[in-house]
């Protein structure tokens, strides 16, 4: 006991590994999570050892995990604020209204504390970043003893974690088993249905590739071709294809647009596979993999940053850059945000997607010059990092006062704004403010759950007399304040927003920010169609329900 309580990184640490133990046992369907099991391990550590963890540990962890949540959103977010969206922000407005509406209600008609009111809205809402948030804001109130402040920051963490086990559950199950009776549907016929009569030519599922590559290359044995040059081939296949190499006899010969082909010549032909067959037919037989002919292609994925190139087709941009064509170099892959386009030559770009090109490398280098800049995304870029919670954190202490109400975003709202610009900004070149998605994730995860751990710790020696007092309250309070938002946005996103009900039961999981909710739910559709309605709905509940926590503690603490 006394070296646990005298090394609190130990029981920190200890912690986090027990509590996604935890996380990871299965019950039916549902699971947990590590954050949830981190919290409960947390909570009984911190009641037995009562082990003390600086406040700076919190702040500094959970400025990381907002940041890099609002820097992973940000691009997803912004490029959601279109007319086409406008319904699924419908869906986010009631999750809003009714959280705080019933968070109030509960607070005003049992007389809870606003540590309690904060925890109760951020558990059955499943969205642990109001945890934060709330904690944070709780700290500022004014009239409050240091003693008050923390009965009611540990308030926060008890209170979420019943109501975020229940909640947790009825989100689960409402979303992926109920709500698909409700409306009369099969939820696994419905989502193919859907597929099928939206999907365009290059859609694939997250779980397919495709069986016939667009781009190929070939060896043929000239015979029909005999006397032809290269350029005369190359232009009478509609630019798609490159003769990389020619071998004669033992000779590889440079293949310039005036090299006349003779009988028996072997070349390699790389392209669009449809016009890469035809160039069989207007060669000669195709032929095994010739040794020495083979020619290395390079890769690279290029930024559109020119404003020239903005809303161009692929088809467009090819034709007004004859390098294409010149240098051998190809569209394999368009790539917008975290989105997968199919490469054809119809498809439009804007500026900030991503290109693929495959090519010979000295073309590839020109190519990529006069189209943007080269994707950079191997490491982090520290500067922008630090820049970015910099000025999260300023942006933070801004405090505004409604009458006599003061209201501040707080270092965790401070910061999830900045990372959702920051992260918008660096999506439009993407050539700055490296922040890769695997190092993004792992201080995303691990920052929520060291936060966690430490605010269990904390709040373990007060949690056992709140269960006690509001035992009953806090499950009631947690299935309620998911059955109702969730309701409300089922009716009226299916008789008035009129959407799609694989798209709406996805939707749904998104404005409660419930990642189990929408696997289970993709689990019972056999197809990741519901994602596309989670998605919108998710990045934008992901920024407004955090932002909920100041606005409640603002309003019970005034």
């Amino acid at each position: 006991m006394g070296v646990l309580k005298d090394h609190p990184e130990l029981v920190l640490f200890v912690s986090l590994a027990l509590g996604y133990l935890v996380g990871k046992l299965r019950v039916g369907p549902l699971t947990l999570g590590g954050i949830c099991g981190t919290l409960i391990v947390s909570l009984l550590l911190g009641a037995w050892t009562k082990a003390q963890v600086s406040d700076d540990v919190k702040t500094v962890f959970f400025a990381l995990f907002i940041f890099a949540l609002g820097y992973m959103a940000g691009p997803q977010f912004f490029r959601n604020l279109n007319k086409k969206s406008l319904r699924f922000f419908v869906l986010c407005g009631i999750e809003l209204v009714c959280v705080l509406g019933i968070a109030l209600g509960l607070a005003k008609w049992f007389d809870l504390d606003v540590g309690t009111a904060s925890g109760i809205l951020a558990g059955a809402a499943t969205e642990s970043a109001v945890v934060g948030t709330a904690t944070e804001s709780i700290g500022k109130l004014s009239g409050l003893t240091t003693q008050q402040i923390t009965e009611y920051q540990g308030n926060v963490a008890t209170a979420y974690t019943v109501c975020y086990l229940f909640g947790l559950i009825t989100i689960v199950l409402y979303t992926s088993q109920i709500m698909p009776m409700i409306m009369r549907i099969n939820l696994r016929d419905a989502a193919r249905d859907l597929w099928e009569r939206t999907r365009s030519s290059g859609s694939l599922e997250s779980d397919e590739q495709p069986a016939l590559p667009g781009m190929v290359g070939r060896t043929f044995l000239v015979t029909t071709a005999d006397g032809r040059t290269v350029g005369d081939l190359e232009s009478g296949l509609d630019e798609r294809v490159t003769i990389e190499s020619v071998k004669r006899g033992s000779k590889i010969l440079t293949p310039a647009p005036g090299l006349a082909l003779t009988l028996s010549d072997l070349v390699l032909v790389v392209g669009r596979r449809a016009q890469t067959i035809e160039a069989g037919r207007l060669i000669g037989p195709e032929t095994p993999g010739v040794p020495g002919l083979d020619s290395a292609l390079a890769t690279n994925q290029v930024s559109i940053t020119r404003k020239a190139d903005d809303g161009k087709t692929i088809d467009q941009i090819q034709r007004e850059n004859p390098e294409f064509l010149k240098d051998g170099v190809y569209v394999t892959d368009v790539t917008r945000a975290d989105t997968d386009l199919p490469a054809t030559g119809d498809t439009v770009v804007h500026r900030g997607d991503v290109l693929t090109l495959v090519g010979a490398r000295s073309g590839l280098g020109k190519l990529v010059a006069k189209l943007g800049s080269v994707v950079k995304n191997d490491s982090t870029d520290f500067i922008y990092l630090g820049l970015g919670i910099a000025a999260g954190s300023l942006l933070g202490q801004v405090v505004v006062r409604f009458g006599s109400v003061p209201m501040s975003l707080g270092t965790g709202g401070g910061c999830l704004i900045s990372g959702l610009l920051f992260g918008w900004f660096r999506s439009r070149s993407q050539t700055f403010g490296a922040f890769p998605p695997q190092a993004a994730s792992t201080i995303k995860d691990m920052g929520l759950a060291v936060f966690i751990a430490c605010t269990g710790l904390v709040s373990g020696p007060q949690a056992w007399p709140l269960l006690k007092q509001y035992g009953a309250l806090l499950p009631f309070a947690g299935i309620a304040m998911v059955l109702i938002p969730a309701t409300i946005s089922l009716l009226i996103g299916r008789k008035l927003l009129k959407i799609e009900p694989p798209l709406l039961i996805g939707a749904i999981a998104g404005q409660q920010c419930s990642t189990p909710a929408i696997t289970a739910v993709t689990q019972v559709a056999q197809s990741s169609v519901p994602m596309l309605g989670y998605t919108i709905t998710y990045a934008l509940s992901n920024f407004l329900l955090p932002l909920t926590g100041p606005v409640l503690v603002g309003i019970l603490g005034s």
